[in-house]
């Protein structure tokens, strides 16, 4: 698969549990997520930062709503407990510490406070399941120089941490068995000069294999169009989630996209990188960026074309509680986002010990014919 249409996938999901509070769907959203990437992901490194972004979503939660018990607002009429209220100057005026902790505000916070932990973990699904390297590689080549800088930045922290074990093995060869702080100076400069260099040669040889500059310069004018395509986007955006303009919204969302890829086309043109075995976008990664990006449309399109009828079913009351309920086009949602599990298939990525023990299995076998063995 294309990385970039796992991250369309992600985006797409992202964008649809923006526009909902009800904790059932996100639930639901959360779990189909977690579905694909453990069905789905190849067993390299980076396929295993979904438990992180997890414990992160989890972590959130926890803040919220730590921080709503000890400084919450106080509305609503149901109070679970009460916490010692401390006095605060006149200068603090509509804070508080302490004080009644409320059911309609617990609530309020935990279902703002789970959209925003299903958001962080699309993220973290598109960084499980989207090679990160290939990613960037599979930028405009009007961004080179941005995809060169961040794939050696990425590659300082695992660049590092081998540095540090080869410097330990390299003391303990040599009877050097230090440690603590003491040791500190003697193996942080070891270290960080081996982590560069390393890092540098990766950069050099990403240059030599065609993400260096050979022609030209960028085109003059292409950043005032691709800078003014960016602040009508952000105009868009920023209509679509705080007014009721849609039409106007998406006009001006359309039209900066559009500018953005033409800017970045034209600033392309003079510039000539290659790429070894780039990655083929075929029907398959369609239909994965299409089904995130149906998810955000279908769930965002419930709250523009029925305010009235789909608010109470997207955002459900908290003052007074009530129950959430799902309808038809919210399970539609869940089966968008599931929608990559009949279209994609298991990624491998083989390790060098799999293909080590594959050539020492075959090289066991007998070369002889199964009737030529004697019985």
């Amino acid at each position: 698969m294309h990385p970039w249409a796992w991250w369309c996938w992600a985006i797409g999901i992202g964008l649809a549990v923006s526009g909902t509070t009800n904790p059932l769907l996100l639930a639901l959203i959360a779990t189909a997520m977690v579905a694909v990437v453990m069905l789905r992901r190849s067993n390299a490194p980076w396929a295993r930062s979904v438990k992180a972004y997890l414990l992160l979503s989890l972590f959130v939660i926890g803040m919220r709503v730590f921080f709503q018990v000890l400084i919450g607002s106080g509305s609503g009429e149901t109070v679970l407990f009460a916490l010692p209220e401390i006095p605060l100057p006149e200068w603090a005026a509509g804070i508080r510490l302490g004080g009644p902790v409320t059911a309609e505000g617990l609530v309020h916070t935990l279902y703002d406070a789970l959209r925003l932990a299903v958001m962080l973990l699309c993220i973290g699904a598109a960084n499980a399941l989207a090679n990160p390297r290939r990613a960037l590689r599979s930028v405009p080549a009007a961004l080179y120089e941005a995809s060169v800088a961040v794939v050696v930045a990425l590659s300082v922290a695992p660049q590092l941490i081998e540095s540090a074990q080869r410097v330990h093995r390299a003391r303990r060869l040599r009877g050097q068995t230090a440690k603590g702080l003491g040791a500190l100076s003697t193996v942080a400069m070891p270290v960080l000069s081996d982590a560069i260099e390393r890092s540098i040669a990766l950069a050099a040889g990403m240059e030599s294999r065609g993400f260096a500059r050979t022609r030209g310069l960028p085109v003059r004018g292409s950043l005032p169009v691709m800078l003014s395509a960016v602040l009508v986007s952000l105009l868009g955006v920023f209509l679509l989630l705080s007014t009721s303009w849609w039409l106007l919204a998406v006009g001006l969302l359309l039209v900066g996209l559009a500018g953005t890829a033409w800017g970045l086309r034209r600033a392309g043109r003079a510039l000539r990188v290659t790429a070894h075995r780039p990655d083929p976008w075929g029907a398959r990664e369609t239909l994965v960026a299409a089904t995130g990006i149906g998810a955000a449309v279908l769930l965002l399109g419930l709250g523009w074309l029925d305010p009235g009828a789909a608010y109470g079913a997207l955002h459900p009351s908290t003052d007074p509680l009530q129950w959430p309920e799902l309808t038809a086009p919210m399970l539609a949602v869940v089966g968008l986002v599931l929608a990559p599990l009949a279209i994609t298939r298991t990624g491998g990525l083989r390790t060098v010990t799999s293909l080590r023990n594959d050539t020492r299995v075959r090289s066991l076998r007998p070369q002889v014919e199964p009737e030529l063995v004697p019985r």
